[in-house]
């Protein structure tokens, strides 16, 4: 690996960045050019950068207010195809781990991993090679595993179930798209499908069905 790779850490800790920062800049491959505090902030400064300023590598915590590790690896990925993404976290739980690999993560660490283990996987990254530990390997299976069985249950996939919450909730085409970042046809794609999935006529009949599965949080 020549030169150096210029990695953002995004993290809404202030000295799990600090901690971070310091390692990297120990290691001779690594220049840490930014520091987000969560996943919006990151996008925001991303925006403001030109081709030669951005990063190779961003180093990702998944749990972060505002915009969490996942949601802001899809949007990155969306404006910035290519951008390599290791998600660092604390948490293994299945379909998080699921969330973030499909979000666009080249790579989920947990923040458990030793040293060695991490510049290891933002090594692998930047070539473009997944590294998952044997844990979040069996984590990833097991996440799929359980969407396969909930898409199969009620004949939805993911998808369109946040598809149908959302009718749910009121929202409007227009509303859908936005809120999941799909355009107007896709979401009227997926309404269909619904109709014809649920043996229904109209929204209405969509937003009763889901909350007599049980699936609509109540508010308050």
């Amino acid at each position: 690996m020549s030169g150096k790779v210029n990695v953002m850490i995004v993290d809404d800790h202030d000295m799990v960045r600090m901690g971070l920062k310091t390692y990297l800049m120990l290691e001779p491959t690594f220049h840490v050019m930014g520091e987000a505090g969560h996943g919006q902030d990151a996008l925001d400064q991303l925006r403001k950068l030109n081709d030669s300023e951005m990063p190779d590598l961003i180093l990702m915590d998944l749990m972060m207010p505002v915009m969490n590790g996942a949601e802001a690896t899809k949007a990155i990925m969306t404006e910035f195809p290519g951008m390599k993404i290791v998600m660092l976290t604390s948490f293994l739980e299945d379909d998080l781990v699921v969330q973030a690999i499909e979000a666009g993560a080249v790579s989920y660490v947990l923040k458990t991993v030793s040293a060695e283990e991490l510049i290891y996987a933002l090594q692998g990254a930047y070539r473009g090679m997944p590294v998952m530990t044997g844990d979040v390997s069996q984590a990833l299976t097991r996440g799929i595993r359980q969407r396969t069985a909930r898409e199969s249950e009620s004949g939805l996939t993911e998808r369109e179930k946040e598809v149908l919450l959302l009718i749910a909730e009121g929202k409007t085409n227009k509303d859908i798209g936005e809120e999941l970042h799909i355009s107007i046809k896709t979401v009227k794609t997926h309404v269909s499908n619904l109709l014809m999935k649920c043996e229904m006529d109209d929204r209405t009949q969509l937003a009763i069905y889901a909350h007599r599965q049980g699936w609509v949080k109540t508010k308050g």
